[in-house]
């Protein structure tokens, strides 16, 4: 195990500036410490990745894939180099072929979506429309069906003749019925939801991830797009991983480069330019546009910064 360790700590000190280490998950009496599975690694290497992800601050989860993928890394180069991170799809059991090959793959859209704005309801969506934001999604919170019902209606009636390409976060069957651009799902939602229906129906699918054994899971389904966050602390929606930060964006966005890509998760102003050059084609914004004062002159401007 003195081996396993020393590896470990290499690649944790080859990776100290990286942006990519955070404070180690918080467990409890009823959600004890990872143990390093001596039993079923492949290697001393994907045990030592696995350490280093884990005092890295990475989730019991993702250090386990990181761990199989650091090793096959290791493999392929026929040397242990620390200052290396895997970043080939291959390391991760990413699927071989492409769309156009898959099956089951979801239809396509724009490898960059663009200023990319989450909104509470379709008075939103059309003044979004107005100010010619490129990507919409309506996140509806509401029990009433009726009153679910009728805002998509109407927001999907608000983006025809735009160029704005709006999807419906969650509520797949109306977004089928009322003929939406597409939809977006959690992880949660994919054991439920009716992923054939949704992609026989023609309607594009986004898929949220927060961190690597998600994006895993998410390319068996060839999505349309793939979310990546949350990047910054947001209190809008409880996260099931802490924020990932821009040096764990980074290494996302070029992992999963086949993908249009959509970072998402406490994105302002001021963090806007360093997002969009992970790579990511599209950034997500909530607050940075309802809580304008001036939406339409913020959408603007963030749009001008995307671009730089």
């Amino acid at each position: 195990m003195s081996l396993v360790r020393d590896l470990a700590d290499q690649i944790v000190a080859a990776h100290r500036t990286d942006d990519v280490t955070l404070p180690p998950p918080v467990y409890s009496l009823s959600s004890p410490p990872p143990r390093i599975d001596n039993e079923h690694a492949i290697d001393h290497y994907e045990l030592a990745a696995t350490l280093a992800a884990i005092s890295m601050g990475f989730i019991e989860l993702d250090a386990t894939v990181l761990g199989k993928a650091w090793s096959r890394m290791v493999h392929h180069d026929g040397n242990f180099d620390p200052i290396k991170w895997p970043n080939r799809p291959e390391y991760f059991d990413l699927l071989p072929w492409t769309r156009i090959m898959n099956p089951k793959a979801f239809p396509e859209c724009p490898k960059r979506l663009g200023l990319y704005g989450v909104m509470p309801d379709s008075e939103w969506i059309k003044r979004m429309v107005d100010a010619e934001l490129p990507t919409v999604q309506l996140r509806l919170k509401s029990n009433d069906v009726k009153h679910i019902h009728t805002e998509i209606k109407q927001s999907i009636e608000a983006v025809k003749g735009s160029k704005t390409l709006l999807f419906i976060n969650d509520y797949w069957q109306s977004a089928i019925e009322l003929g939406a651009y597409g939809v977006h799902l959690g992880q949660e939602d994919l054991a439920t939801a009716d992923l054939d229906a949704i992609r026989n129906a023609g309607l594009r699918l986004g898929l949220s991830t927060h961190g690597y054994a998600e994006m895993v899971y998410a390319d068996r389904f060839c999505p349309s797009y793939i979310a990546m966050g949350a990047v910054f602390p947001t209190t809008l929606k409880r996260m099931p991983t802490a924020p990932q930060g821009l040096g764990r964006l980074y290494k996302y966005a070029q992992l999963m480069q086949a993908y249009p890509l959509v970072a998402i998760g406490g994105i302002d102003e001021s963090s806007m330019q360093a997002v969009a050059h992970s790579g990511v084609g599209s950034v997500a914004v909530v607050r940075a546009i309802t809580g304008s004062d001036n939406p339409k002159a913020t959408v603007k401007r963030l749009q001008e910064l995307i671009k730089r």
